[in-house]
């Protein structure tokens, strides 16, 4: 009889090593974390400082704008990441000191200070760098090479990245919007806690795989960064490029940005040396087959930026829409727009298999199914979603409020136009990238995926109005007469945040509230407000036929009501103006992609045909941003 035990590593369950179930749940609640988080940082930063929830207090276009560097450093810090393991720890020591970090950032946001925000993201940031480009390489290094087993054992794993995002939205959204926004970011901790803990225990099934380097075998086909970085600076025209961008990327911020301007000029330097690098690579191929696929690489990075730029409009513009200008209520009962960011993987769950087995009838009718062509598509479907929000800005004019079921719709065909495009993407750009150049490609499509968020942060950054900044400047009892009756005693009692609606229009060219009451208790911060709220009434011609709805919306901080001067529909036609802009330019994007198929086909010189390791049929259960 066999006494012999099996060492943990090589335990198996359910037909897969037992490691795998460990990664799933470690994955589903760094997921549930990281996701229940973003469903609740932007409308945390927009939240009154003096409201009954209280936030940060800032402005829409500030709060995009953070958003936006936020989301990009989560990918970028991916390269980094990715290279501390392959060069120093590993990937299972990696993704244990990127869970730790992970636990203190959400940990640190949910504490009520200052310094913890900016101090949690940092940590979050650095986190998510470590922990996301290893974990997944250690699900690929539980199969040995071959084992049929490997790819539904990433289906799996995807499972658990969706069912923990998909859970987030709801469980943090309620917590946050019933007991405040910080129980919202602890419970987003308690969760990677859990993960953590999971992962701990479940080290002695992971003993094999994601081990720390030993003594790198260099082969003729590797590059590394410092021969690339050597090349591009020894080479004239690459450097004189470089130093062209350089002095712009500092010159334009310098000169024609009032804020933000030294993190631009980090962030265009760093664009500068990745066009640096992506030229020293094209002169360095050698063959007219590498340089064609190159041309077709570059274009699928384009394409990864667009799309992404458009998508992730979902955690900043739309979540602020839904909070804010959404009638959520559904059978009495008002869903918080936290709720709303779990549609997405709700939406791949239900549909990720029947996207898939479209788009292999397609392909066996012998159709057009490249994945180019699937890219294409999915811009246009998902820039298509964004039609559902034109209609949403039109019946908010008319109405006062929009119906929920736009942001349905818009999401279901963004999932739809993800499932098409994401995919395949990075199985698509690694086919095509040069072999020695492919770890860096790696490098560049996380990159490109980061520049893409950040993109997202600009659209919705400037499709907030610039805030007409205004000062209470009258006592209490001469502001409640212009409150409903059931909040004034309440909001002077606790110096709670409160808004005015009323209509204004002009006459003789200056405002005219239509209670001539309400000009009489504020003051403008300076006088370039009041020329700017002149303008926009005047923009619309407003007059007392043709009023226009305003909102002053007072904050309590620093000791005082501050607060902002809101034209209605010179914000709701921004709104308008930046959905049907990008419906425009991802359908006429991607119709000339389409166009374009052939030739792009015929520089591939049939690279799609080539068969890489584990990426083919990671396919639909995709809904992680940073995998895909």
């Amino acid at each position: 009889m066999n006494m012999t035990t099996k060492p943990a590593h090589q335990k198996e369950l359910f037909g897969h090593p037992t490691g795998l179930y460990i990664l799933f749940f470690t994955e589903l609640w760094e997921r549930f974390s990281y996701y229940g988080m973003r469903a609740i940082l932007t409308l945390y930063m927009l939240a009154k400082v003096s409201d009954e929830n209280p936030g940060l207090g800032w402005d829409e276009g500030k709060a995009l704008a953070i958003y936006g560097w936020y989301t990009m450093l989560v990918y970028v810090a991916s390269i980094p990441g990715g290279i501390i393991a392959d060069k120093i720890l590993g990937q299972r020591k990696s993704v244990m000191v990127g869970g730790w970090l992970l636990v203190a950032g959400h940990g640190v946001l949910s504490i009520e200070q200052d310094w913890a925000f900016y101090t949690g993201l940092l940590l979050i940031v650095l986190g998510v760098g470590m922990l996301k480009p290893n974990i997944s390489t250690m699900v690929g290094g539980l199969y040995k090479e071959g084992d049929p087993r490997r790819d539904k054992g990433f289906s799996i794993f995807y499972i658990g990245i969706n069912v923990g995002a998909a859970v987030a939205g709801i469980l943090v959204g309620w917590v946050a919007a019933e007991y405040g926004w910080h129980y919202g970011f602890g419970l987003a901790a308690v969760g990677m806690v859990v993960g953590q803990l999971v992962y701990v225990y479940g080290t002695r099934f992971l003993t094999h795989v994601g081990n720390k380097p030993s003594k790198e075998i260099a082969s003729d086909n590797d590059v590394s960064l410092n021969q690339i970085f050597s090349q591009m600076f020894s080479t004239k025209n690459t450097l004189l490029l470089i130093v062209v961008l350089a002095l712009v990327s500092v010159f334009v911020p310098l000169n024609f940005m009032e804020t933000e301007v030294p993190a631009y000029i980090v962030f265009f330097l760093f664009l500068t040396l990745v066009v640096g690098f992506m030229m020293t690579v094209y002169q360095d191929l050698e063959s007219k087959i590498q340089k064609d696929r190159y041309i077709v690489l570059l274009l699928s990075f384009l394409i990864v930026i667009v799309f992404w730029g458009a998508f992730e409009q979902a955690g900043g513009l739309l979540n602020i829409y839904a909070q804010q200008k959404t009638d959520r209520v559904v059978g009495g009962w008002e869903v918080p727009a936290a709720f709303l960011q779990s549609m997405n993987p709700i939406y791949i769950i239900l549909f990720g298999l029947p996207v898939a087995i479209f788009w292999q009838w397609i392909k066996n009718k012998g159709k057009e199914a490249s994945s180019i062509f699937k890219m294409a598509v999915g811009v246009i479907i998902m820039g298509l979603g964004f039609v559902f929000m034109v209609f949403a800005t039109q019946q908010y004019a008319s109405e006062g409020e929009s119906a929920i079921y736009w942001l349905l719709f818009a999401y279901l065909l963004h999932t739809i136009g993800e499932l098409s495009a994401s995919p395949v993407a990075l199985s698509f750009i690694t086919k095509l990238a040069p072999v020695k150049y492919g770890a860096l490609m790696m490098g560049v499509y996380f990159a490109a995926t980061g520049l893409g968020n950040k993109v997202a942060g600009i659209i919705g950054e400037s499709s907030q109005a610039e805030p007409i900044r205004i000062e209470l400047s009258a006592s209490a009892d001469e502001v409640k007469p212009l409150l409903l009756e059931n909040q004034t005693d309440s909001i002077f009692a606790k110096n709670k945040a409160f808004t005015i609606e009323t209509q204004a229009y002009l006459k003789n060219d200056e405002f005219v509230f239509e209670n001539n009451k309400i000009s009489s208790i504020f003051k403008f911060n300076e006088n370039k407000y009041q020329d700017e709220f002149v303008s926009r009434l005047k923009d619309y011609n407003a007059s007392s036929n043709e009023s226009l709805k305003v909102f002053l919306n007072f904050d309590y901080k620093d000791d005082k009501y501050n607060g902002q001067l809101v034209v209605d529909q010179f914000q709701t036609d921004l709104e308008f103006r930046t959905f049907a802009g990008i419906t425009i330019f991802c359908v006429i994007f991607g119709v000339l992609v389409i166009l374009l198929i052939k030739p792009l086909k015929r520089l591939t010189h049939g690279a799609e045909d080539k068969e890489i390791e584990g990426l083919e049929q990671e396919g639909f259960e995709i809904a992680d941003d940073e995998i895909k």
